[in-house]
């Protein structure tokens, strides 16, 4: 990252090579080709390029049926342990079957439908049982543990383990990795975590795996032995692991500063990197020290240069998250927190609570000046803005309540403007949209869902603008310009002009209910320009403008496929990327 962040900083820099410096005597707007020698783009990051699925292995699909273990727990059993709510709603703790191999056999489903890269829960081995301290989670609720499993990844018990639900004997990690980019072109993110193991007290008999770690080995290194971290001792060896106090729920609290826990962490990461990772998102990065994320990141890329890395601070204060993108603190890249905020307020239908207070007070915009306004393109906390991971939802918070068109428009911003897109399984459909975890944003997706999600509508749109996004460089890397923004329409330019490509994609967006008329004059380049959805092509003269009918709930990705000749436009990219 410190490389690639110097690359950048170059680039953005005023390093333009006029070949000329004569002007027309004219005054045209626009410059010849061979005047020009200058680098545009938001990022050369490569990882800038991918689009991201999220999935929640075990919620996926269940691809060999005899990995489920569900004998598995004995007087605490780990399969399909089911929370009932009002009205026949429901969510479940237990283990429900989704693996490796139902991942694997909808590569094609991922890949067609627009994803480049593949993002799972943990595969990390789990303890057997489900968990007896705490006070037991019910429908709805938050931050309690009682009485559930691991079947989501978090709760690791080694580091070196895949778990036992998730591979097959025909499918390891390894063989997952490599079918998935061989086969389908698709790129895996592997979730990793640093502050926590499982949970590690209040048990009422201590349970096996719970509060321990193992080695590659499997040689037990650290035991919690169902102590109050208070009463830990932290001079004797198996206890030495953890900080003595608490910090997450009922989590062991791993000493990042103990050198023995970080060989074992960084190892862990490097381990499966070799097993084919291609990058890492880490879970609740801000529990864990910047030194230890300088320290693991210098370590991992100096065997792997550049490697690709984006956290999670589940906070919406941009000053806040952009600590951990910043070169000294490691230089990686977070979650667009900040983005999915107001994504859920331009795209989302306000609760029953909210909408009583709107009615109270002064309606708050909902349009995309809100967006526009958390882009931080210019003067912004973060070391890249392109390279932030955007999304409008995940596991760990409510579904985003809103209407097909909703997701419709969410999706048209999200795979057109800056940054890498990311998608959580089931948002294709719709998929328990509004429920919060415990309450069904967990849910098991299926077989059935998946083969019928080419019906919706939902999933016909993402899959359009995804593939444009997939084949438009502009839009995955480029600087972008914005133009205007209203409550209801954005259009904004995706420039890129370096070695691999010269573009320049003009976006127009309407989130509204009825089709507008949008018309484009400033900075427009001559040339011949493409509709990337439709098809349709305009050639642009001089001082020319580009007039077109955006339908409602749409988006219209004009591209120009030459460099920047346009002088307002190359002077206000040049003065952006001084200030990015």
């Amino acid at each position: 990252m410190l490389k690639r962040f110097s690359r950048h900083l170059l680039a953005a820099s005023v390093t333009v090579a006029l070949i000329g410096c004569a002007q027309s005597s004219n005054h045209s707007p626009e410059k010849s080709v061979s005047q020009i020698s200058e680098v545009i783009r938001g990022t050369d990051n490569p990882f800038a390029k991918e689009a991201i699925y999220f999935v929640v292995t075990d919620r996926f699909v269940d691809g060999d049926p005899s990995n489920n273990h569900e004998d598995q727990g004995g007087e605490h059993p780990t399969w399909e342990l089911r929370l009932d709510g009002p009205e026949g709603k429901f969510a479940n703790v237990g283990y429900m079957g989704g693996d490796l191999q139902g991942v694997l056999n909808n590569g094609d489903y991922i890949s067609d439908l627009g994803f480049t890269a593949v993002w799972l829960t943990p595969v990390l081995d789990n303890p057997d049982q489900a968990f007896t301290g705490d006070e037991p989670i019910s429908y709805g609720g938050q931050f309690k543990d009682g009485g559930k499993t691991g079947y989501h990844g978090y709760w690791a018990t080694n580091f070196y383990k895949a778990d036992e639900h998730l591979v097959s004997e025909n499918l390891s990690y390894a063989d997952y990795t490599r079918a998935m980019r061989d086969d389908y072109g698709l790129k895996s993110v592997f979730d990793i975590v640093a502050n926590h193991g499982s949970p590690s007290y209040t048990m009422p008999e201590d349970q096996p795996g719970y509060g321990e770690l193992y080695d590659a080995e499997g040689k037990l290194v650290a035991d919690h032995q169902n102590l109050h971290p208070t009463e830990l001792d932290t001079d004797k060896p198996l206890q030495a692991f953890f900080h003595p106090y608490p910090d997450l729920a009922k989590l062991s609290n791993l000493n990042e500063h103990n050198p023995d826990v970080q060989d074992y962490l960084i190892n862990s990461y490097l381990y499966w990197i070799e097993q084919g990772a291609d990058a890492f998102r880490i879970d609740t990065i801000r529990h864990v020290s910047h030194d230890f994320w300088r320290t693991m990141s210098d370590r991992i890329r100096e065997q792997h240069p550049d490697f690709f890395m984006f956290g999670e601070s589940f906070v919406y204060d941009a000053n806040f998250i952009a600590q951990h993108t910043l070169p000294k603190n490691g230089g990686v890249s977070v979650l667009d927190f900040p983005m999915q905020k107001a994504m859920n307020e331009v795209f989302g239908e306000a609760s029953t609570e909210e909408a009583s207070q709107q009615e109270n007070n002064a309606p708050e915009s909902k349009g995309y000046e809100k967006l526009r306004d958390v882009l931080f393109l210019t003067h912004g906390p973060y070391a890249n803005p392109y390279e932030l991971t955007t999304f409008y939802d995940n596991h760990d918070m409510p579904r985003m309540q809103a209407s097909d068109e909703g997701f419709i428009n969410a999706h048209n911003w999200l795979f057109t403007a800056r940054g890498i897109p990311v998608v959580y399984q089931g948002s294709e459909i719709g998929f328990m949209r509004g429920t919060a975890e415990h309450a069904g944003n967990r849910n098991y997706l299926g077989q059935d869902a998946i083969d019928n999600a080419g019906n919706h509508d939902i999933y016909k749109s993402l899959k359009t603008i995804a593939n444009v996004r997939k084949q438009t460089p502009a839009l995955q890397r480029g600087l972008q310009v914005n133009l205007t923004f209203t409550e209801n329409t954005a259009a904004f330019y995706r420039i890129v002009q370096d070695d691999n490509a010269r573009q320049i994609a003009l976006v127009l967006l309407n989130k509204g209910d009825e089709s507008e008329q949008m018309t484009v004059s400033k900075w427009l380049q001559t040339g011949d320009w493409e509709e990337q959805l439709t098809g349709q092509r305009r050639t642009v003269s001089s001082n020319g403008k580009l007039t077109t009918t955006v339908a409602p709930n749409s988006a219209q990705v004009w591209v120009l496929n030459a460099p920047v000749t346009h002088s307002g436009l190359l002077e206000t990219t040049r003065q952006q990327m001084q200030r990015q």
